[in-house]
This record gives C-alpha cells, sequence and structure tokens, in this order.
C-alpha cells in the first residue's frame, strides 16, 4: 500500500467554525491523506487551547497592541510548522502565507495558498492605504512563489490574473456540504414571536457592508417582521445601539455564534436570507459569500444585492430577489413583496432544495479534486 500524503493547513482562525476547512479536511482524508491543521481563536469566550491528534486550535489574545497579536500568532505558528514533515502546505489566508512558504523550503515542499478574499482591498481596509499596500506587496512577492492559488470564484480568479499576473488559479467556492434539515429550530418559541412574524434572518460576521445596518433602518417599513442575527463580531454593540436609535430593538435579536453543525437547523427557521454585500471594495464587489449557499442548502429565499456573482447564482436558479444597492438603500419594498407573496417564497423554496443538488461541496470537490491532488 502507498504511503499517506501529508498535508498541514495553517489559518489564523478557528477551523472548527470554518466550513471551507472542516470540508477541504474531511475530502482529503476520504482521498488517502493525512492531515493536520493549526488555527488560532481569539473570539469565542472562555476559549481555551484545544488538541487532538489532527488539529490544535491556540487561544490568542487581542490587545489594542497588535503586535503581541501576530507575534505570538507568528511563533506558534512556526513551533507547529516545525514539528511536522509534510508533502503539501496550505496557507488558508496571507498571514500564514509567508511562514508557510518558508517553511516549505527545508521540505521541497508544494504550497498551496487560499486567497479568500482579494486581501488588498478588503472593505474594512479602504480607508487603511498603508495596509493596504503591505498586503499588496506581501502578497505581490508571496503569490508568484506558491503551486497553486485557490479562489472562492471565477471574478477573483480574473483579477489577480491580471493584477499580479498570475495563471496558476483554481477556482474553489464556499458551499457547504450536501446537508439536510433534520431538526428545524423554532425561533419563533425561542424568541416569543408570534407565529405570523417574518423572520429576516442574517448568518456571518457582524462587520461594517453586510447590509446589517441596512436592514435595521429599513425595519420601521417592513411590518410584522423581526431581524435575526446569527453570528458575532465588531459591529455588534453598534447596531444594538443603531436599533434602540431606530426604536426596533425590540424586533432585532443577536443570537451569537451557532456551532458549525447546527447552524443549518437555524438557517432554515428563517423564512428569508439577509445577503445584501454592499460595494465598498473591489473585495465586495467580488463576493460570494458562503452564506448564500448556505441559506440555499438550509431551502431559505435571498433577498441579495445585484453584486454580479451573488446575482448570477439567485437568478440561475430562482432561489430569491435582487436589488441594486447603486440605484436605491430602501430594500423595504423588495422585502415586503416577498413576505407577502406565499406562493412565490414557496417556489423560492423548491428551488433552493433543487439548486442544493448541485450547489454542494461534494461536487463542488469532485470537479477539482484531480488537479487538486496532482502533487
Amino acid at each position: 500500500m502507498s504511503k499517506k500524503k501529508q498535508i498541514f493547513i495553517a489559518f489564523l482562525g478557528n477551523p472548527f467554525h470554518d466550513s471551507r476547512i472542516t470540508n477541504l479536511k474531511k475530502s482529503l482524508e476520504d482521498n488517502f491523506c493525512d492531515v493536520k491543521v493549526i488555527g488560532f481563536d481569539w473570539t469565542t469566550p472562555k476559549f481555551k487551547t484545544y488538541r487532538d491528534e489532527s488539529t490544535v486550535v491556540y487561544k490568542l489574545t487581542k490587545t489594542k497592541f497588535s503586535i503581541f497579536f501576530y507575534a505570538s500568532f507568528k511563533l506558534l505558528l512556526l513551533k507547529e510548522l516545525f514539528k511536522t514533515k509534510a508533502d503539501l502546505y496550505f496557507a488558508e489566508e496571507i498571514y500564514s502565507l509567508p511562514f508557510v512558504k518558508f517553511r516549505s523550503y527545508f521540505d521541497n515542499a508544494k504550497v498551496y495558498y487560499n486567497s479568500r478574499e482579494l486581501y488588498a482591498f478588503l472593505g474594512g481596509l479602504r480607508n487603511r492605504k498603508f495596509i493596504q499596500k503591505i498586503f499588496t506587496t506581501l502578497e505581490r512577492i508571496f503569490i508568484h512563489k506558491v503551486d497553486l492559488v485557490l479562489i472562492t470564484g471565477e471574478m477573483d480568479s480574473e483579477f489577480l490574473h491580471k493584477f499580479y499576473g498570475i495563471k496558476n488559479t483554481l477556482v474553489i467556492r464556499n458551499i457547504p456540504k450536501f446537508t439536510r434539515v433534520t431538526d428545524k429550530v423554532d425561533l419563533r418559541k425561542k424568541l416569543s414571536l408570534p407565529e405570523n412574524v417574518k423572520i429576516l434572518l442574517y448568518q456571518g460576521v457582524l462587520i461594517d457592508g453586510r447590509g446589517i445596518e441596512l436592514v435595521i433602518s429599513n425595519l420601521n417599513n417592513i411590518p410584522n417582521s423581526v431581524l435575526v442575527l446569527v453570528g458575532d463580531g465588531e459591529r455588534k454593540l453598534k447596531w444594538q445601539k443603531y436599533a434602540e436609535e431606530m426604536n426596533v430593538a425590540d424586533r432585532v435579536f443577536f443570537l451569537g455564534t451557532i456551532p458549525q453543525e447546527e447552524l443549518i437547523n437555524y438557517t432554515a427557521a428563517g423564512d428569508i436570507g439577509v445577503c445584501l454585500i454592499e460595494n465598498i471594495s473591489v473585495s465586495y464587489y467580488h463576493a460570494l459569500p458562503n452564506k448564500l449557499f448556505e441559506y440555499i442548502m438550509a431551502g431559505l429565499p435571498v433577498i441579495s444585492s445585484a453584486l454580479p456573482q451573488m446575482k448570477n447564482i439567485v437568478e440561475k436558479y430562482n432561489v430569491g430577489k435582487v436589488v441594486d444597492l447603486e440605484v436605491s438603500q430602501r430594500i423595504d419594498s423588495a422585502i415586503n413583496e416577498m413576505i407577502n407573496d406565499q406562493e412565490k417564497l414557496n417556489v423560492y423554496k423548491n428551488n433552493c432544495s433543487l439548486a442544493a443538488q448541485e450547489l454542494n461541496w461534494d461536487v463542488e470537490f469532485s470537479n477539482v479534486k484531480d488537479h487538486l491532488l496532482n502533487f
């Protein structure tokens, strides 16, 4: 029997909260690979460093002095990297990339860079030109030194081809495994809501540019509805305060982070999935977020912004309604139209079930497996 290929995945984040890594690890193991993962967590309350046979997740502390955070990350990552000898290293974001590439020289191993975002053009960096320049310089140096660049959408691939002059990209979209809803959470009961209230559900990180503030500002014009936010992030307190200012605090619910294996049962409890990414950066303009596919997998009709890759999915599979935020920030009429047409919502739900047969990780991985495992 041939020897298993050794793979090491490095990620500045908690891999147990990241479906892309969870799915990738399982698929690689199913294809005769031995996979080790290192991750980091600085956001989960009361988190303690976790370790099992294949995964270690270190607790980090993030203060206003970021230098200590990144120094700890660097030292812990290098320690784990040099404890392992691999045939292939995955750098799951730009922060891990320099250290992963450095380690690979000692093994003559291959490196795959998972360019999850256009890091130099993140929405959160749009007013931080110096940081953008650092990211651009780092990426320009190292992106030419890796064997394969993994991209989440065709537009990102085209952009990197032009911006850095590279050709070695492979598109693997952020798509969930095929999963059936088995134990849908009764959110109306959980939140003491009347049965006739419609639930607008957002899942994901609570940061700017995701349409959350937009929904809150329109909520007074969307009667008989509530907004439920599944996830956590740096803007939580800001939006709690904003909901109070808009007099809708009793209609906006923050559920926090839900374990990945339970998430679909919460998602399926909504009536409309909110996917209103705003065009505040190149990275956001190219957005094709995993939440869109997770809504579809859960059978949840979508209200989506008209950014090109998202619009293409929503309209191709007819799973919801698209609104152009460049034309108007008034999204209330589009949401009310969806809420008040149960027959159309049922059509969207049925189409979600059909689309999920194609838009799932197993299909996605099978399409790229030969290219990905060619090392």
